[in-house]
C-alpha cells in the first residue's frame, strides 16, 4: 500500500487528540478524509473548518463506497459498527500508531517516548527545530499554545512524533532518534509490571540504527537495562538539566523535559544559544500546567496529570510558583485499573495538597470489574489530614470551588477525563 494510491480515508474516533494530528497529516497530503466520534467536540468543529467530514454519531452507514484506508483508535472494539462495515467493503483498517509509521518511517524520524513528559518535551523539540529553520512535519498528543495546533507540516526531512507505550503501539515506529524521557509502571491494564515495560522500551530502542541516537536518563534504575549495550549512541539528557534556565513552566519535572529536547536537538546539530533562547520563550500546551484565568482572584491551572508522579509533579510546581496560597484540586482518577494498582501511589501525590475535590472515576476503555471507587481514594487522603470533598458531577465540583476560594488560593484541575471541563466552568 503506497501513500500516493490511497485518496479517501475514514478516521473512527477522529476526535482524538493523536488521531486529529494524523488526520491533519492527511488533510496535508491532499486526501478525503472523514471521520466520526461520539460526540461533537472543539477538536471536531476545527477538523470541519479544515474540511473534514465529520459523523458526530458512529453508524455503519459512516464507511462509503471508494473508501481506502480505515484508521481506528485503540479505544474501538473489534464488533464496533463501522468496523463491521469496513470488514464487508473489505477496506484495509489499520490502528492510530500503524497508519502513523506509514508515514512517518520515510523520514528521519525523532520519537519522544516515555512515561511522563511526553508532550511536552516534543512541543519543545518542535519549537527549537522551527526556531533553527530545521522545518519539521510534526505530531504532538497535544495542543501547542505557539499555533492552537496538533500538527506541523513541514518541508524538510525530519519528522518529529510523540510515541506512546500504550499495548505497546510504538513498536511501528523506526526512529533515527529515540527520546525516553523516563519509564515508569504505567497502563497498568496491558503492563503486567515494570519489566514487562521495560521489555517493550528495549524492544524500541533496538531498533534505532547504529548512526542514531538514544536520548535517556541513562544511570536511571528503570531506564538502564533499557539502554544499555546498544548498538547506537546512548546520551544522558540529565547531564545538560539547566537550573538556571528562565522557563515559564514550573518545576523541576519541566527542566528535565528542556533537557531531553536539547540534548535531541545538539545531536542533529543544531546551535545551543538558539535552543536555550527557544526553550526560554517556549509557551507550553494545552492541558499542561496551563493557565485558564482566575475565580475569585484565585489562579486556576488545567492539568492532564492522572499518574501518581505527574500529581507530584504538577503539585511541586504550583508550590514553586505560589508557596504561600491554598492549593486546591480538583481530581478525576482515570481508569479503575490505573487506579487500584497505584492506589497507594495517588493516596501519597494528593496528599501534598491542601484541599482535594474527587469526582468519580472516568472509565475510558472499560467499565469497573475492580471494586474501587474515587470515595474509596478519597478516604484514604482525609485520613492524611488533607481537606476533602466528593461530588458526583463537574457542575457541583465547579460550584464548591467558586463558593469557597478567594485571592489566596491557587486551584488546579487535575485528570485525562472530562474533569478539564471543569476548568472552563470556573473561567469561561
Amino acid at each position: 500500500m503506497e501513500l500516493e494510491n490511497i485518496k479517501k480515508v475514514h478516521f473512527i474516533g477522529i476526535g482524538g487528540i493523536g488521531m486529529s494530528g494524523l488526520a491533519r497529516l492527511f488533510l496535508h497530503e491532499d486526501k478525503i478524509v472523514s471521520g466520526s466520534d461520539r460526540v461533537a467536540s472543539e477538536i471536531t468543529k476545527s477538523l470541519e473548518k479544515e474540511g473534514v467530514e465529520f459523523f458526530a454519531t458512529q453508524e455503519a452507514s459512516n464507511i462509503k463506497e471508494g473508501t481506502d484506508l480505515i484508521i481506528y483508535t485503540e479505544a474501538m472494539d473489534a464488533d464496533h459498527p463501522e468496523m463491521i462495515a469496513a470488514r464487508k467493503l473489505e477496506v484495509p483498517m489499520v490502528n492510530y500508531f500503524e497508519a502513523l509509521a506509514f508515514v512517518a518511517n520515510k523520514y528521519y524520524l525523532i520519537a519522544i517516548a516515555g512515561t511522563h513528559g511526553k508532550t511536552t518535551t516534543t512541543a519543545m523539540l518542535i519549537d527549537i527545530f522551527e526556531e533553527a529553520s530545521y522545518d519539521p512535519t510534526a505530531i504532538v498528543g497535544s495542543l501547542r499554545s505557539k499555533t492552537g495546533s496538533n500538527f506541523r507540516a513541514g518541508k524538510s526531512k525530519y519528522f518529529i512524533v510523540e510515541a506512546c507505550e500504550y499495548k505497546e503501539d510504538f513498536k511501528y515506529l523506526k526512529p533515527d532518534v529515540l527520546v525516553i524521557t523516563n519509564i515508569e509502571h504505567e497502563h497498568v491494564d496491558y503492563y503486567k509490571d515494570i519489566e514487562a515495560v521495560q521489555g517493550a522500551f528495549r524492544r524500541l530502542a533496538e531498533s534505532v540504527p547504529e548512526d542514531g541516537a538514544i536520548i535517556a536518563q541513562s544511570t536511571n534504575l528503570q531506564v538502564r537495562p533499557v539502554v544499555e549495550d546498544l548498538a547506537c549512541v546512548v546520551i544522558d539528557y540529565a547531564k545538560e538539566v539547566n537550573l538556571n534556565l528562565q522557563l515559564k513552566q514550573p518545576g523541576l519535572h519541566n527542566r528535565m523535559n528542556a533537557a531531553a529536547a536539547a540534548s535531541a536537538a545538539k545531536f542533529v546539530g543544531i546551535e545551543k544559544s538558539v535552543i536555550q533562547e527557544t526553550l526560554e520563550n517556549f509557551a507550553g500546551t494545552w492541558r499542561r500546567f496551563e493557565f485558564k484565568g482566575y475565580v475569585n482572584g484565585a489562579p486556576v491551572y488545567d492539568d492532564y496529570a492522572h499518574h501518581p508522579t505527574e500529581i507530584e509533579a504538577a503539585i511541586e510546581g504550583v508550590r514553586e510558583l505560589y508557596p504561600d496560597k491554598k492549593l486546591t484540586v480538583v481530581f478525576q482518577s482515570h481508569t479503575y485499573s490505573r487506579t487500584r494498582e497505584l492506589f497507594s501511589d495517588f493516596v501519597t501525590a494528593l496528599s501534598k495538597s491542601d484541599r482535594v475535590l474527587m469526582l468519580p472515576i472516568y472509565p475510558a476503555r472499560k467499565e469497573d470489574t475492580t471494586g474501587v471507587s474515587a470515595e474509596q481514594l478519597l478516604e484514604e487522603v482525609s485520613k492524611t489530614g488533607v481537606e476533602t470533598n466528593f461530588f458526583q458531577t463537574l457542575e457541583a465540583a465547579a460550584l464548591a470551588v467558586r463558593e469557597s476560594v478567594g485571592s489566596g488560593d491557587v486551584v488546579v484541575i487535575m485528570g485525562a477525563g472530562e474533569v478539564t471541563k471543569v476548568a472552563s466552568l470556573l473561567t469561561e
